[in-house]
């Protein structure tokens, strides 16, 4: 049987970009660009994410687009012989880690657009009290069930009407409605009092603050938004490489996509800065910032639930586009790996999904005394842990020598794969940019990782 194809190019991009924008664009990317000196950083993170973000992307939607496979059979397919497919065997379950809390997160999305949107947040109240609403929702592992299950079935029933009809038909509107969203809250931002303090903040050049931070903090933070923003390394990407047609070169289309995601992290720091100037409110890090900083800035703003409403919802498309793109991933990994029905594969791992995402939830209630990596840490630091700090470095490490080792796939391969169609082409000398310098600065990315949850 022929394997399905997107119907149209805007399509692909769409969904892959839907992959890559996810909620680290919108409670990271702003604030840290603020933190570590303004529009420096965003070069400094630019220079990082196409040097570093664009090749690793060329490399899973080529082994996809080569192999028309999932990561379930992609090895077997283009190395047949080989030891390369162990691999899958630990780089299959990091989309089940990451399912398994973002759906959670994505839950509390769908939660806030309702309880934001609908005005039942108090007008004027203080950060203290938003940041008690959200202790509220962490400690109701009720509310937090009910969430997630929607949102995850929902997920799962796209993926299951397959790739045109389900995936494509629903995330191609979603993500058009997202960019419109966001430019709808951004243009709005420009009527807000704060908008130049709050712009100012966020993109003049700061060398103070980056003197302040560390430059070599910067630049691993820089380093470190590029290389996850794309979610690489768990073959999430590669799925829809499976799915494109030949017309356009892959660096061409890693480099729209990059952009894509960008424009996303870009724009929702000219929505949330403004915001937070003009109430002479704090921003704040992460959860926070969406959770308690935002919803005091949106419960003192004039139309806030609507305002707020709006903006959660984008929240929510920009999770739930993520959500189906992994689900869509795992699902075509089960059918490849197991042999059955779509059908089956979106029921068993919906399933499996949920169950693995009870412990996050208990983590912030019954089981809050389970605090793995000190005070304050829960059961999802160790599945971000897991993954963020381990799977992820090591899957993008194994794509990059299964693409430059001869005993792999092969460099000339990949660039038969990346380069044919119309568009950027990836030259041969870059073999030794991608041999050595990529994996140095994964390694680097990794020893990184385990100094900050081990070296405090």
């Amino acid at each position: 049987m022929a394997r399905e194809q997107f119907s149209s190019r805007l399509g692909f991009l769409l969904i892959a970009a839907g992959c890559a924008i996810g909620l680290g664009n919108v409670w990271r990317f702003p604030y840290i660009t603020g933190q570590y000196g303004g529009a420096i950083f965003v070069l400094i993170y630019l220079a990082f994410l196409f040097l570093v973000g664009v090749p690793l992307l060329t490399m899973e939607l080529a082994v996809g687009r080569a192999s028309r496979r999932s990561l379930g059979k992609s090895f077997e397919e283009l190395t047949p012989g080989s030891k390369w497919y162990l691999n899958k065997f630990w780089m299959i379950p990091g989309n089940y880690i990451l399912m398994s809390f973002y759906s959670m997160v994505t839950g509390w999305m769908l939660y806030y657009m309702l309880k934001v949107g609908s005005g039942s947040i108090d007008v004027g109240i203080t950060q203290a009290d938003a940041g008690a609403v959200f202790g509220g929702l962490l400690a109701s592992p009720d509310i937090m069930m009910i969430c997630t299950i929607t949102v995850v079935v929902s997920s799962f029933a796209v993926c299951a009407f397959g790739l045109k009809r389900g995936v494509e038909r629903i995330t191609k509107p979603m993500m058009l409605l997202l960019f419109a969203l966001l430019i709808f809250l951004a243009a709005r931002s420009f009527t807000l009092p704060g908008f130049a303090d709050g712009v100012s903040y966020y993109l003049m050049p700061n060398f103070d603050n980056m003197q302040k931070e560390g430059i070599l903090n910067a630049l691993s933070a820089a380093m470190g938004q590029a290389f996850f923003t794309l979610g690489l390394g768990v073959g999430s990407i590669q799925i829809f490489g499976s799915y494109m047609s030949r017309k356009y070169s892959l660096g061409y289309e890693a480099l729209t996509i990059t952009i894509l995601d960008t424009s996303v992290a870009l724009l929702a720091g000219l929505v949330i800065f403004p915001a937070c100037f003009s109430y002479a409110i704090e921003p704040g890090q992460g959860p926070a910032l969406i959770f308690v900083t935002l919803v005091t800035v949106f419960s003192n703003m004039e139309y806030g639930a609507i305002w707020g409403g709006i903006f959660f919802l984008f929240l929510l498309f920009a999770a739930l586009s993520t959500l189906i793109a992994v689900f869509e991933n795992i699902i075509a990994i089960s059918i490849e790996v197991f042999g059955i029905s779509r059908l089956k594969s979106v029921i068993y791992n919906c399933i499996t999904v949920l169950v693995l995402g009870v412990p996050c939830m208990l983590g912030f209630n019954y089981w809050s005394d389970i605090q793995p990596f000190g005070d304050g840490s829960t059961i999802m630091d160790v599945y971000d842990f897991i993954l963020s700090k381990n799977i992820l470095p090591f899957g993008t490490t194994c794509y990059i020598l299964f693409v430059t080792l001869k005993r792999g796939w092969g460099f000339e391969s990949y660039l038969r794969e990346t380069n044919d169609g119309i568009g950027i082409k990836i030259p041969s000398v870059a073999l030794n940019y991608y041999r050595i310098v990529l994996p140095i600065i994964i390694l680097a990315l990794f020893i990184q990782g385990y100094v900050e949850v081990f070296g405090k």
